[in-house]
């Protein structure tokens, strides 16, 4: 039963194969501070029994954020409390990883928005400005730096978000990366933005280190899991582990069913690196197929443990391992 073996990364130990998917929560202050939910919000499912959290897309910068209530590490000020949820989550027992993020165009804070180019994600975004050369400078730095407090708050992992359509996924996608200077143009060139944030990172930052690819643009003249095949193969000497998920970079009508990013997982898993794949699953026997048939090595879990906490010690009990169920709660599953 490989739900419940541990997994060893950089001298870090997974207790099990469940990881809490990055999800936003739009729940801070204007500023970006932790606030009582996130406490709760975390440590709450590390008490539930998953081996490593994400924390939700984390700016590194005031117009990176998606929302005004996202989360900052943009700050030093940021650091105290980014802390305190660090170490409350791991006292309860899990690994706590940061994803660290900037929206670029799909920016809908108060800042003006950035992209490689002037395209607009839709009629709903405002029209980006095209970034400089300074500007991509200042934006490598800002995810140094901000590594550099991540490490200061006590983070095991970063993850550095390239999905969704954010700033990262949009240099690399053909589809919103015009560009014609030399990060632009040739798959290797819109690669060029994401090798400069991963080199500047690991100048701050020891512990595991991962990237959140969206394996799939869904979109003719996108990228599709071939090429991601080729940017992982990028990485895969730089870093520990690809978090597969898909979309986002533009509109496209999918509907998405249990696993449907699992063929994406498993194809980048061949590129010979860890991988977490997921994607609305809600079952032990779907965790154990996963990892039976050697999908992913970490399966993430985002929907479910917002209805049910407690869902990976539920999956402890329909394994029989009542020893991995925490013994103040043991009276709730017996």
């Amino acid at each position: 039963m490989k739900l419940f073996e541990t997994l060893v990364i950089k001298g870090n130990v997974l207790k099990n194969r469940i990881v809490m998917a990055p999800m936003c929560m739009y729940s801070s202050n204007p500023d970006g501070y932790v606030g009582h939910f996130h406490l709760t919000h975390y440590t709450s499912r590390a008490y539930g029994g998953v081996a490593l959290i994400i924390q939700e897309a984390t700016a590194v910068e005031a117009r990176g954020r998606i929302s005004e209530g996202d989360l900052g590490v943009w700050t030093d000020d940021h650091v105290e409390g980014l802390k305190t949820l660090v170490e409350s989550v791991q006292y309860a027992g899990a690994l706590m990883g940061i994803q660290l993020a900037h929206a670029g165009r799909k920016c809908k804070s108060k800042d003006e928005p950035i992209a490689p180019s002037p395209i607009s994600f839709s009629t709903d975004y405002r029209l980006p400005k095209e970034m400089s050369k300074k500007d991509i400078k200042d934006v490598v730095k800002a995810f140094k730096e901000s590594a550099r407090r991540s490490k200061e708050a006590g983070y095991d992992l970063i993850e550095i978000h390239a999905a969704h359509g954010y700033l990262i996924n949009q240099f690399l996608s053909p589809l919103s990366n015009k560009r014609v200077d030399d990060y632009g143009g040739s798959l290797e060139n819109r690669v060029r933005f994401l090798k400069d944030i991963v080199k500047a990172i690991k100048k701050e930052f020891d512990g595991i280190l991962g990237i959140r690819f969206s394996a799939e643009e869904f979109a003719p003249g996108g990228n599709h899991i071939e090429d991601y095949q080729k940017i992982v193969a990028m990485f895969k000497d730089d870093v520990d582990l690809i978090n597969v998920s898909s979309g986002g970079v533009v509109t496209y009508d999918y509907k998405p069913e249990p696993g449907y990013q699992l063929e994406f997982a498993a194809k980048i898993k061949q590129v010979g690196i860890t991988t977490i794949g997921g994607g609305l699953i809600t079952t032990f026997e779907q965790i154990e197929e996963i990892l039976d048939k050697e999908k992913a090595d970490l399966v993430f879990i985002g929907r479910e443990l917002l209805r049910n906490p407690n869902f990976v010690l539920h999956l402890a009990k329909k394994a029989n391992r009542m020893d991995l169920i925490l013994e103040q709660y043991e009276r709730g599953f017996k």
